[in-house]
């Protein structure tokens, strides 16, 4: 099953983790990693242009990386 990229990951009552893009709030599906993130927000052509995805550290992460309550990603 191939997977729409536009899809949005905030599916209404089984919402209930926050997480921060570029300091924007979304709530996604427990479970949900960087790209679906990066998805819901629009930002994942960023990605495709070479930009770079980092938490709140400043460490690089991947897209596959997991997301928790919280988290806070940013792209440069």
């Amino acid at each position: 099953m191939e997977m729409n990229t536009e899809e949005k990951y905030t599916t209404g009552k089984d919402t209930d983790m926050k997480v921060y893009v570029n300091d924007q709030e979304f709530e996604l599906v427990p479970g949900m990693t960087v790209k679906h993130a990066l998805i819901d927000a629009g930002l994942l052509d960023m990605i495709k242009q070479g930009k770079k995805v980092y938490d709140e550290m400043d460490n690089e992460i991947g897209l596959s990386g997991a997301l928790t309550e919280g988290a806070k990603i940013y792209i440069r």
